[in-house]
């Protein structure tokens, strides 16, 4: 038994953890259907002591799933613009160009027992049956690039259940059972891997600013995120990472973020949610932050990172501020904003609210505003043109003073 026990640590000292037949491997090739109690002893010693071991080594949570053949992107993918001006939120599907709107969000607030104050959103999803969206009981989702599936979590604010939404069956493909709950999902540019970043508790709760109705402050406790899981889709593989939260300050009064598409990560350090997004080529990571640029990189495996070099960004933003050819930049929020040419310095400016991703190489998906821009708070999605001279009007106005009546998140197609 002593070789025995030998073989069985050479063989698991590289996994992370203790298979579930260990005891019948270590038995492998006894002829006898029954185990004296000194052996058994030994083989329960030998289950301890190498999950002791893995403990030690304190290497990632590693566990197996079942592989998924995720459904083929569309090749080529559509580029026509699809509009919906007459429904808040959109009844039908939203998109120009390479992107679309994949999903949108209502956000509600309910009061604790406290006295804070919770944020919840309800969900709709892009239904290719129907050609619009469909609400669904998730508590997070995200669209992969070509719109046929999608990522969600089950339960009631967080869960940990992440599941593969067919978006043309309706269907889970599969289901993750994991060891912490996760609070959001997103894909990986490829469309193979999801990042679930995990909380001990439910990030978006508030404290209600006194004599101030509808303002909140952050709470003043450290975020409650965990850490995060990568999920390889294809491989049927996940594993688990611990990674401490960014300090919080608590000492900022906010209203009701009006967040756009997925600005809801930019929510900076003095918030809770500290979500985890992709870079554009898949290789890194990066969490949301205020007091260094606008975002903090990290490696799959969870070490500090250098901003990967040649990639720009919308600020807060997972697109790309370069335009597919890499010629032209996107410029900050503002009234009226810039688009500038790398080589020439040359300026075009653009008579919108904020620049939010590419749709081609010459008009870019923005936030634009009604009529003269009398109030920046009534606006909705436009296409523009780089020289601003082309207009064309995606989704319904709505006056979001107070909030925002829908948020959406724009996917490759």
């Amino acid at each position: 038994m002593t070789r025995l026990l030998r073989d069985t640590f050479n063989e698991w000292a590289d996994e992370v953890r203790v298979p579930h037949d260990l005891a019948d491997r270590a038995l492998r090739g006894r002829r006898s259907l029954w185990l004296p109690l000194g052996a058994a002893l030994l083989v329960g010693a030998m289950i301890a002591a190498v999950a002791v071991f893995v403990t030690m080594r304190q290497e990632p949570d590693v566990q197996p799933a079942q592989g998924v053949e995720l459904p083929v992107r569309p090749s080529p993918a559509p580029t026509d613009v699809r509009t919906d001006t007459g429904n808040v939120p959109p009844a039908k599907l939203i998109a120009a160009g390479n992107l679309a709107v994949s999903a949108y969000y209502v956000t509600t607030r309910e009061k604790t027992e406290d006295g804070m104050v919770r944020e919840r959103r309800t969900w709709s999803v892009y239904d290719p049956a129907s050609g619009g969206y469909a609400r669904t009981p998730y508590a997070w989702v995200d669209v992969a690039p070509g719109l046929q599936v999608a990522a969600v979590i089950e339960g009631d604010l967080m869960g940990n259940r992440v599941g593969v939404l067919d978006l043309n069956t309706r269907s889970i493909i599969d289901w993750y059972e994991l060891d912490h709950d996760v609070a959001s999902v997103a894909w990986s540019p490829d469309g193979t891997k999801i990042l679930a970043t995990a909380y001990s508790s439910y990030p978006d709760v508030f404290e209600p600013v006194k004599d101030q109705p509808g303002q909140l402050m952050p709470q003043k406790q450290p975020s409650p995120r965990t850490g995060y899981y990568v999920i390889d889709v294809p491989a049927g593989v996940y594993e688990y990472r611990e990674l401490a939260p960014l300090p919080t300050s608590g000492q900022s009064t906010i209203s009701r973020p009006r967040t756009t598409d997925r600005t809801y990560l930019s929510q900076p350090e003095a918030n809770a949610r500290q979500d985890l997004d992709w870079s554009l080529d898949g290789k890194l990571i990066w969490g949301p932050t205020i007091s260094r640029s606008d975002r903090v990189w990290y490696t799959i495996d969870g070490r500090t990172a250098d901003a990967p070099k040649g990639q720009r960004y919308v600020r807060h933003s997972r697109h790309s501020a370069l335009s597919p050819d890499g010629r032209l930049l996107l410029g900050p929020d503002g009234l009226p904003t810039r688009i500038t040419d790398i080589e020439t310095g040359k300026v075009a400016r653009q008579r919108v609210l904020r620049l939010l991703a590419w749709a081609d190489d010459q008009h870019v998906i923005a936030l634009g505003c009604a009529g003269k821009c009398e109030n920046e708070f009534n606006n909705g999605l436009v296409l523009v043109s780089v020289d601003g001279s082309e207009m064309t009007q995606l989704a319904a106005n709505t006056d979001n003073e107070e909030s925002r009546s829908w948020d959406w998140v724009l996917t490759p197609r």
